[in-house]
């Protein structure tokens, strides 16, 4: 995406940004304002010019930061019933052979509602996560673009799109664990407890306020891969849709259809982040209902074909679901807002 103000963010390159706006026009475009009320033209703005967020201003953040919320947070419980299978599956695979079957002996035990136990952990947990992911991850891909400098920006944007979203994601789990633990416990140990509000209480009881962060370290195993992979990739995969598949320029094409290659992008790169992810994500699973259990244990148990590959389709087709709808999602947002969309084309060939 192009800068609406070039001349405060040249530290960044073009392309990462890309939007129509005053710093589009050419110098014989530009009408300049008649001296007497320039500088009040600038302080009050006309009724009708519609407001505009700066980009990297303190509203940017907070506009990416609302949109992560939405994304994650509506996402996350809205596949609560997969999400729900998939870690029954992980932990006890002799109950819950498959998708299908696991189904089947969650209505027969718990009826409609056992599908959305642990919906409220889910919500608070993501959003938190979700909050800290896109805003950190906007923060720190800004940050690094500017130590590195425009001509190592440009020359190197993948590990700073790699470094920024790992940055991110490092702070977001912090957030989101405490919320994880409880929401494992809660999903797949009947009668444990309903929800948070009665499940935060009894595992602070049981294992203590650092049980609640016992997971962190796999957590991060999982998430911080996943984040990667699911923001670098994106970046790029939406760069070759601009490139090789889409007839004309993004600052072209309607909002639309660039919300649709957010969503195909994402979709995408959710495939790659559930197959990286998805060890750790199995050893999150067994943590959090093995009190006192540790890693070596997991893997002893599941076995290490058993660590890659237990509830892995299931899981490529939740997580590149997900994806797609979070990108979308956050992407909308941004346009609701009056922000461009993530991503754009590569800078042009000198």
């Amino acid at each position: 995406m192009e800068f609406m103000d070039n001349s405060r963010h040249s530290l960044i390159p073009n392309f990462l940004y890309s939007a129509n706006g005053f710093g589009n026009l050419s110098t014989n475009q530009r009408k300049p304002f008649p001296s007497s009320i320039s500088k009040r033209a600038f302080v009050v703005p006309a009724p009708s010019e519609p407001r505009k967020i700066a980009m990297f201003s303190p509203a940017y953040y907070g506009a990416c930061t609302a949109g992560g919320i939405l994304s994650c947070g509506l996402t996350h419980m809205a596949v609560t019933p997969l999400d729900l299978i998939k870690c029954n599956m992980q932990i006890n695979p002799t109950k819950y052979k498959s998708v299908s079957s696991g189904f089947g002996v969650l209505l027969k035990e718990q009826g409609m509602k056992g599908f959305f136990r642990g919906w409220v952990p889910t919500l608070f947990g993501y959003s938190a996560q979700g909050a800290c992911k896109f805003g950190f991850y906007e923060f720190f891909k800004k940050k690094y673009s500017d130590m590195a400098g425009p001509e190592y920006a440009t020359k190197y944007k993948t590990l700073i799109f790699l470094a920024g979203s790992a940055s991110a994601e490092f702070i977001a789990d912090i957030a989101l664990c405490p919320f994880e633990a409880v929401k494992v416990r809660v999903q797949t140990k009947p009668g444990y407890a309903n929800g948070l509000s009665d499940g935060l209480p009894k595992f602070i009881k049981a294992d203590g306020v650092s049980g609640l962060f016992k997971g962190l370290a796999p957590l991060w195993g999982r998430q911080i891969p996943y984040t990667m992979m699911k923001f670098a990739f994106f970046e790029k995969i939406v760069e070759s849709l601009y490139k090789y598949a889409i007839p004309k320029p993004k600052d072209q094409c309607s909002k639309q259809t660039q919300l649709g290659v957010s969503f195909a992008g994402g979709y995408v790169a959710g495939v790659f982040c559930a197959i990286v992810s998805h060890p750790a994500d199995n050893l999150v699973s067994f943590l959090n209902n093995a009190p006192g259990a540790t890693a070596g244990d997991a893997v002893k148990k599941l076995g290490l074909v058993g660590l890659f590959t237990r509830g892995l389709p299931l899981r490529i087709f939740m997580i590149g679901t997900l994806t797609g709808a979070q990108w979308g999602i956050y992407d909308a947002f941004k346009v609701f807002v009056g922000l461009p969309t993530t991503g754009g084309a590569a800078p042009p060939a000198k």
